[in-house]
């Protein structure tokens, strides 16, 4: 019983590495791309990249700004969507949800979330952890875009 249950983790485990993963934004067809140079940072769900606090009763608000106090649904973004790897916070006016982007060193996104410092040609990409946002730093790339 042993031996056959290796023998299907043996021949499944090559199938799950091919296939990739089923959530990744992959651009429209037959849609034309541009490029755009653009500012590139980071950020995660932390409370110190989303602007957020806990009340005394552990209730997520906002920390400070207009919507100061309000509840924060944390790891929500603007679109509704739960923030993963792969979600972009960009400019809506320019990039509307949806935008499909291909971005040197990162992979590909899908604008699903804005921010008050995100206009123009910045777009901040989402990451696991405050680690690796930071690690990402600040960078100047030609990202390829993809309008919905």
């Amino acid at each position: 019983m042993k031996h056959n249950m290796w023998a299907i983790f043996l021949v499944m485990l090559p199938l799950l590495v091919v296939s990739g993963c089923a959530t990744t934004p992959k651009p429209p067809r037959n849609a034309q791309a541009f490029e755009r140079k653009m500012e590139v940072t980071g950020y995660c769900k932390c409370k110190q990249c989303c602007n957020w606090q806990r009340t005394w009763l552990g209730r997520a608000v906002v920390a400070d700004g207009p919507a100061e106090g309000k509840k924060k649904k944390v790891g929500q973004t603007a679109s509704g969507t739960k923030a993963k790897v792969g979600t972009i916070a960009a400019d809506t006016k320019k990039y509307p949800f949806g935008t499909v982007m291909y971005i040197p060193g990162y992979g590909y996104g899908r604008v699903e979330d804005r921010g008050t410092a995100i206009q123009g040609e910045h777009i901040d990409l989402y990451f696991d952890s405050h680690k690796a946002a930071l690690k990402w730093g600040r960078v100047d790339k030609v990202v390829k875009v993809w309008a919905p």
